[in-house]
């Protein structure tokens, strides 16, 4: 239960680190491009894959939607933090896991129970009471930023789930190549700015960049140990890490950011937690 306690500190801290990035200037690109290359360090260091995983055969357009992906909706969360804050962010990103859920039914033909079904429709329902708020016309473009998270996580979570059925690669080793991935398209995206769009390059940035990446590796270090730990209780790793992230990103975004919330994001902070349980407990039982 510790790597799971660490884990789910590790994914709020994040959240916590993108939302302060607004107050000091930081920039996202920037920071997210160092801290895949510090991710990278560190897989090194604790994986010590083999030189000889990456010459092996991999599918390699799931590797490269991935290295795609994860910078892109890196950026996206930043910006649905920095906008609707951290309680509505985190809910949207750990509801994204229907995502996957849909893809086992329609691509890979699993059976759904009515818990699961149930726990499906609660959540959608959810969705929509978290992020519901009276905007003006100007600010409905907050929507987007959540709803990409939502999208962009869930298909980050279905493109994992496919990469660890590889077997002609340790799976630590697939999550190097996908970093080093991102860090390639990330540092073109800031030169490009940095070239065309005049933008210096700050050592602020860099050492913000590596306390993310420090942070963002160890989430997932954490999380795969939890899964080892508790192998034979997978359902029981999946709920803590959903619910936990929820309830402690939902105590900071309102106790310490000070992030208002109305009745109706109250009600889907409490349908979201009813939904990942029954979709946990539809994995244990069948209703």
């Amino acid at each position: 239960m510790i790597y799971l306690i660490i884990s789910i500190c590790c994914s709020v801290t994040v959240a916590v680190l993108l939302k302060l990035a607004k107050r000091y200037k930081i920039s996202i690109p920037q920071a997210v491009t160092w801290n895949y290359l510090f991710a990278i360090t560190l897989s090194l260091v604790f994986f010590k894959p083999a030189i000889g995983h990456f010459t092996a055969a991999v599918p390699p357009r799931i590797h490269l939607a991935l290295g795609i992906l994860l910078p892109v909706i890196f950026w996206f969360l930043a910006a649905s933090v920095k906008n609707i804050g951290i309680v509505k962010t985190d809910i949207a990103q750990r509801l994204s896991l229907f995502i996957p859920i849909l893809a086992a039914y329609f691509l890979f033909k699993e059976d759904f129970t009515t818990l699961k079904l149930c726990g499906l429709a609660i959540g959608f329902i959810a969705i929509f009471f978290t992020l519901y708020k009276k905007t003006k016309s100007s600010q409905a473009v907050n929507w987007i930023y959540p709803i990409i998270v939502f999208i962009g996580f869930g298909l980050i979570d279905t493109l994992f789930k496919q990469v660890a059925q590889v077997k002609t690669i340790p799976y630590t080793s697939s999550l190097v190549l996908i970093f080093a991935l991102s860090f390639i398209i990330s540092l073109a995206f800031i030169a490009y700015q940095s070239l065309i769009k005049k933008q210096k390059l700050e050592l602020i940035n860099f050492i913000c960049g590596c306390i993310l990446g420090f942070f963002n590796f160890f989430n997932i270090l954490f999380y795969l140990k939890a899964h080892r730990a508790m192998a034979d209780n997978p359902s029981t790793v999946f709920a803590a890490m959903n619910i936990g992230v929820i309830i402690l990103g939902s105590l900071v975004g309102i106790f310490i950011f000070k992030e208002k919330l109305n009745k109706l994001n109250y009600w889907g902070l409490s349908l979201a937690l009813a939904a990942i349980l029954l979709i946990t407990l539809s994995q244990k039982y069948v209703v």
